[in-house]
């Protein structure tokens, strides 16, 4: 079952933001999902803008791409902060990470 269809979410926008204050600055998530994430001079990971801009407002957000979804799902699950969200755009939900039912 492809990660996609685990979740529900064939289909579905998807946006991902980082809790800094819970994270550890491992980079893992930088490891398995460049595109997305990235760490700045602080030591901490946060998400990029479609033009590859580091997002630091807090709770800032950045669309997943489809292609990668399986890496920013990777990320999350081995996070050893648990800091990495991604929810539904349309309802808010999250469906990846430390809130997810």
């Amino acid at each position: 079952m492809s990660v996609q269809q685990e979740a529900g979410t064939e289909g579905e926008a998807l946006e991902v933001w980082i809790d800094q204050d819970l994270c550890t600055g491992d980079g893992i998530c930088a490891q398995y999902a460049p595109e997305v994430f990235e760490l700045d001079i602080d030591g901490l990971a946060y998400v990029k803008g479609s033009d590859d801009e580091l997002l630091q407002a807090t709770g800032a957000a950045t669309r997943v791409p489809l292609p990668i979804l399986t890496d920013v799902v990777d990320s999350v699950k081995e996070c050893p902060g648990e800091c990495i969200h991604v929810r539904r755009v349309a309802d808010g939900v999250e469906v990846y990470g430390p809130d997810a039912g």
